[in-house]
């Protein structure tokens, strides 16, 4: 991974480089010809033409320096924090090099005459200083450049790490609350077998329709969509879910379900719901004389609100792991969409879940 960061990061200077090169080289070129060799430069075809040739080399040869130091300054200051270091890094670097190239190139043709030439060294200050313009100009075009694939780069960097560390957190989270589940619901259908054999082969099919639908919804797959199931799906799911609970608790648990026909066809993460009984399940006191009562319902502004009453069991500092609602939560970061709103107060425990339409 690092290998490919570091080519990804000299191709996007090469690419920088050749931008700012075509950008800079077909106006500087002419501009600087006139400067150093004056009148002749437009009257003289021939002196335009050879004129233009060297003075394109000697231009190249000093935009290669200045684009091998703006990528030393780079590569030592690469960080988006560290942006006005290296923009005056590499304007000081621009302005000390240009220097010593342009007074290279003025004794040339002081020294020679080049092309019939009558630069003195009295011109050479108007020179540099349309030198100092292009200069400006190169270290915007570089660090303009420069900043934005710095910036896109730490995008996809930031969006895939977050992914990859989202999607390795859900499994994680499906292991932990899986086999919890099948323990709990083989313990149920085992004192069922002997004393009412009709109640433990419904249960069976229950718990089959269950882990059908777990099987289903815990496959791994790029396509976006299936991590997506309609709310219609979930209620039926969470219909033979709740009676393997109501086999096990009796009269201790209550589920009372209120969702309008037309928002049963939007979306959710699949087990949405079963991860938020679950965790009800787990957390509160089940007892027929306090009976643990799960409402489901939908809200005017299309939300489905999943709450229960507190009457919460007494438990040890670190014995909740609040594994259900960071499995929730880990599935609409997924998604990129709102997070359901987590809501604890003195006499109900609620979350709220966003559901998108098709």
């Amino acid at each position: 991974m690092k290998f490919l960061d570091i080519t990804r990061r000299k191709l996007h200077m090469t690419v920088r480089g050749g931008w700012s090169y075509l950008l800079l080289i077909p106006w500087f070129v002419p501009m600087v010809s006139y400067l150093l060799i004056g009148e002749k430069y437009v009257t003289d075809g021939v002196v335009f033409v050879t004129g233009t040739l060297f003075v394109w080399f000697l231009s190249t040869v000093a935009f290669v320096t200045h684009d091998w130091v703006a990528d030393a300054i780079a590569r030592r200051f690469p960080g988006l924090g560290q942006t006005f270091v290296r923009a005056g890094l590499t304007a000081i670097a621009f302005i000390a090099l240009s220097g010593v190239f342009l007074l290279f190139d003025t004794w040339l043709f002081i020294r020679f005459h080049l092309f019939g030439s009558h630069l003195t060294y009295d011109n050479v200050i108007s020179v540099y200083g349309f030198d100092l313009i292009a200069i400006f100009l190169l270290v915007g075009i570089y660090e303009t450049a420069y900043s934005l694939g710095q910036w896109q780069q730490h995008q996809v960097n930031k969006e895939r790490l977050k992914r990859e560390n989202l999607q390795g957190q859900l499994q994680g989270l499906k292991s932990q609350v899986n086999p919890h589940f099948l323990f709990n619901s083989l313990n149920s259908l085992s004192s069922l077998i002997a004393d009412e054999p009709e109640r433990a082969e419904q249960f069976v099919e229950e718990m089959a329709r269950v882990y059908r639908y777990m099987l289903q919804a815990n496959r791994v797959s790029p396509d976006q969509d299936d991590e997506l199931t309609t709310l219609e799906l979930e209620l039926l799911f969470m219909d033979s879910y709740f009676h393997l609970l109501k086999t096990r608790y009796g009269a201790g648990i209550y589920l009372d379900t209120n969702v309008p026909e037309p928002l049963r066809q939007h979306r959710l993460p699949p087990l949405t719901l079963q991860l938020l009984v679950e965790n009800a399940v787990k957390h509160n006191v089940i007892l027929p004389t306090r009976p643990l009562q799960i409402e489901i319902f939908a809200t005017g502004e299309g939300n489905l609100v999943v709450r229960n009453n507190l009457q919460r069991k007494a438990t040890r500092p670190g014995d909740s792991t609040r594994v259900g609602l960071a499995n929730i939560q880990a599935k609409y970061q997924l998604i990129h969409t709102r997070e359901p709103v987590i809501e604890t107060g003195p006499d109900y425990f609620t979350v709220i879940l966003p559901l998108l339409s098709r």
